[in-house]
């Protein structure tokens, strides 16, 4: 390899008659790379290349390219597009990170490798097109799956609400990263895995249910995801990363449906997260007072239907419900058991383990029915 040389705008390293450009020292804010330099091809865009061009707005890249590696356009604010000839076969980790303005892409079919969080915080993406040709990647309604879309592999910040697709089994690292406009998501039952940094920085995220067959949450899963009040998880969860719901200000309920799961390398997963309370339910093992440093109490809320206090009181419909102390409940009600169930009312437990709940509305019902759910 030759050592680094600089020609016009780009600096670049020669290799077996090959070109990488390792840098640009322009001012323009549109760029053209070349496809020959010194009569060599121009076949890599190198790590970090692009590295903190905030001036720049867009660029057009040559059909001799083979690669765009590591962080190539990292901290490339201003970047609104980008084109990816036919000729690129890899997209490297990270390649497009923070690249804030990057509205939209396009993947060639001769592309078969994209590195992890290749388009992590692209906070104004709105859609990943993938050429229907392409043999390791596909595209549906702009986000961003392997060809088989069992893996989710990026998703533009575009919805506020997403159903992950029933094929899918693994949510990816980083692939809801940055998605600012999200405010919930559903997590279907064959998903097993939620990777790293999969929802960090969703900063409107109000609530997920992690479905009953994931079995494990990485590392910073929801970091920073600080509108998040509430999670549910499911029974099959036995691991849960470091991080995992660091930093998460709102969020006051974590419903476990299984026993206590193990935590990654015994680090903190609910730090910075000071109001949280760990519920799980009876019959579940290995739960103490506190998990993570955090307080644990026994959800257990029981209507009492066969205590004076249940019926017609004072042209209401009530009944008193009883268990741990403080813990909290919705009451939901339905005109019959097939749904749709409408909340009513959130209450939680006195000090005594007892709170009443009353329906002034029962008689504008033919029927009605009431259940009682975590918040």
């Amino acid at each position: 390899m030759l050592p680094v040389v600089a020609q016009a705008q780009f600096t670049f390293t020669t290799n077996n008659g090959a070109i990488t450009i390792t840098g640009y020292t322009g001012t323009n804010t549109e760029v053209t790379i070349p496809s020959t330099t010194n009569g060599f091809p121009v076949t890599s865009i190198g790590i970090q290349a692009f590295h903190g061009c905030s001036s720049l707005t867009g660029v057009t890249i040559p059909n001799s390219v083979a690669s765009i590696e590591n962080q190539a356009f990292d901290d490339c604010g201003s970047l609104t597009n980008v084109t990816i000839p036919d000729s690129v076969n890899s997209i490297g980790v990270q390649a497009f990170l923070r690249c804030y303005s990057l509205a939209s892409v396009t993947i060639p079919n001769s592309v078969t490798s994209i590195g992890n969080g290749a388009f992590l915080s692209c906070t104004s993406l709105t859609s990943i097109t993938v050429d229907t040709n392409n043999p390791s990647y596909s595209s549906v309604a702009g986000v961003l799956f392997n060809k088989s879309q069992t893996v989710i592999i990026a998703y533009p910040s575009v919805n506020g609400s997403y159903t992950v697709p029933n094929s899918v089994t693994n949510i990816g690292f980083g692939a809801f990263w940055g998605c600012i406009c999200l405010t919930n998501a559903t997590i279907p039952n064959g998903v097993v895995s939620i990777g790293v940094s999969a929802f960090s920085d969703c900063t409107n995220l109000t609530n997920v249910t992690i479905g009953s067959s994931v079995i494990s949450i990485g590392g910073n899963a929801f970091c920073r995801c600080t509108s998040l009040t509430s999670v549910t998880i499911g029974s099959s969860v036995t691991n849960i990363g470091s991080f995992a719901f660091y930093y998460c200000g709102s969020l006051t309920g974590v419903y476990f449906r299984g026993n206590s799961p193990t935590r990654t390398n015994d680090f903190s997963v609910f730090l910075a997260a000071p109001n949280s309370t760990v519920y799980y339910l009876p019959g579940a093992i290995g739960w103490g007072s506190t998990f993570d440093g955090i307080p644990v109490l026994l959800w257990n809320p029981q209507v009492q239907t066969k205590d004076g206090s249940f019926g017609v009181k004072a042209n209401c419909f009530g009944f008193n419900v009883t268990g741990t102390e403080n813990i909290p409940f919705v009451v939901e009600a339905c005109t019959n058991l097939g749904g749709p169930w409408t909340p009513l009312q959130t209450l939680s437990l006195t000090s005594f383990g007892l709170v009443r709940f009353n329906d002034p509305k029962w008689t504008n019902y033919p029927n009605r029915f009431y259940r009682i759910r975590s918040p």
